[in-house]
């Protein structure tokens, strides 16, 4: 009979278990744009194992969420256009709703730690900065205006004098080269870059456009 008590709860969560935990959550929740403080009450209330296996209807909900604030950063991380200058401000435009604007700027200072990074939230219609030491802050003024007044206080960098030219330059060449006809595939070109994707800024008016495939017609195959 004791050794049945002692038995293990076969719904209890052990090591690295799929999904988010309880921590997790009540950590990032707050940064949905439909977040409220009722969800933090219902996370608590729900057993762990239920939330990581999305077990009812709310639990699916949280996780849900969960989704959106991670597939918002990891869509402006990958399809940003930024542009640099030679006093070493990196800019360029993005589009979230959730308030995830640190972890992209946190990924491009990584990335560029001797530089300035500034990005435009054209939901929220603020600039957002990140200095070399990793301080944020955010100004309710245009791009243009920001980058200017940061350039200004910086003195010319030379290596990144011979590198002035458009994030969608990068591309055009990128693409031009990378485009073989023997070797096209839509479906896969498609499957890295799906079409709500040119919703972003960055692609709003980018040269992917002209080298997405296109949906073939009867004559074409005539």
């Amino acid at each position: 009979m004791n050794k049945i008590n002692n038995r293990k709860d076969p719904l209890e969560v052990v090591g690295c278990a799929r999904g988010y935990s309880k921590e997790e959550l009540i950590n990032n929740l707050s940064r949905h744009a439909n977040y409220t403080p009722n969800l933090i009450k219902q996370v608590r209330s729900l057993p762990e194992v239920m939330l990581r296996n999305s077990g009812n209807t709310t639990a699916k909900k949280i996780v849900r969420m969960m989704r959106d604030i991670s597939g918002e950063a990891y869509r402006a991380i990958q399809f940003t256009r930024t542009e640099i200058n030679d006093r070493g401000v990196l800019y360029g435009v993005v589009l979230l709703k959730h308030q995830v604007i640190d972890k992209v700027l946190n990924y491009f200072h990584d990335r560029w730690p001797q530089c300035v990074i500034c990005l435009y939230n054209e939901h929220t219609c603020t600039t957002s900065v990140i200095n070399e030491k990793g301080v944020i802050r955010e100004m309710k003024k245009s791009l243009k205006r920001v980058v200017e007044t940061i350039s200004k206080k910086r003195t010319t960098m030379s290596y990144f004098e011979d590198i002035q030219f458009s994030g969608e330059e990068i591309f055009e060449t990128l693409y031009n080269t990378q485009n073989i006809n023997e070797r096209n595939n839509p479906r896969y070109f498609k499957s890295m870059i799906p079409e709500y994707c040119y919703k972003l800024p960055g692609l709003k008016k980018g040269v992917e456009r002209r080298f997405t495939p296109q949906n073939k017609k009867i004559e074409d195959f005539f």
